[in-house]
């Protein structure tokens, strides 16, 4: 077996400190979560994390980029895997069902927009996240719409906020009371489809 490049190793170190700080800030949430307990963790020094990280918003920020894309990649499948439009939504469905509230997930978010409030360095960097979101969703939607041959009333862009939106809202209130349903998310969806034009081809 080949022996690590340099560059491969620090890759794989910041991988693995990534993935360790992930499972604990998930679990504990942020302000219980030290470099030290990622560092134990993982199996590293202190001083590996410091060399990948500057201090633990950075790498909680990365965290939570992990965990978007991770949930883009899970909405691309749901979406992406029926043969029936009624398919692909209820698909769509159980994954909000499942992944809407999960309170780790939410409570990590929130935390850090509490702790935004006196720190505008992190304000910004959570805004800058929030776009990235915001252009993810954007994505998955013109994939969606694109792959029935049809198209949104209103722009993409508008669309995919006002579904962002309700996700957010409606994921905070079931991080709360996990019995409320995450219906209204796909019914948002199904009711654009329904005043969607057929796409020229």
């Amino acid at each position: 077996m080949a022996r690590l490049t340099r560059s491969e190793s620090q890759a794989r170190t910041r991988a693995h400190l990534v993935a360790t700080a992930r499972d604990l800030f998930l679990a504990d949430g942020y302000a219980a979560t030290s470099l030290e307990k990622v560092a134990d963790e993982a199996g590293y020094s202190k001083g590996a994390v410091y060399s990948n990280f500057k201090n633990k918003k950075e790498l909680c920020l990365e965290v939570l980029g992990l965990i978007h894309a991770t949930k883009g990649q899970e909405i691309a499948e749901a979406l992406g895997g029926g043969d029936t439009m009624e398919e692909r939504l209820e698909a769509f469905q159980a994954w909000a069902e499942k992944t809407l509230g999960d309170v780790g997930w939410t409570m990590l978010e929130f935390e850090l927009i509490v702790l935004s409030r006196h720190d505008p360095e992190l304000r910004d960097a959570l805004t800058a996240t929030l776009g990235v979101a915001r252009e993810i969703t954007v994505t998955l939607l013109k994939s969606f719409t694109d792959s029935l041959g049809v198209v949104l009333p209103v722009p993409a862009e508008d669309a995919a906020g006002s579904i962002l939106s309700l996700g957010v809202g409606l994921g905070i209130q079931r991080a709360i009371d996990p019995t409320i349903s995450a219906r209204v998310v796909t019914d948002n969806l199904r009711v654009l489809l329904a005043v969607s034009q057929p796409s020229e081809l």
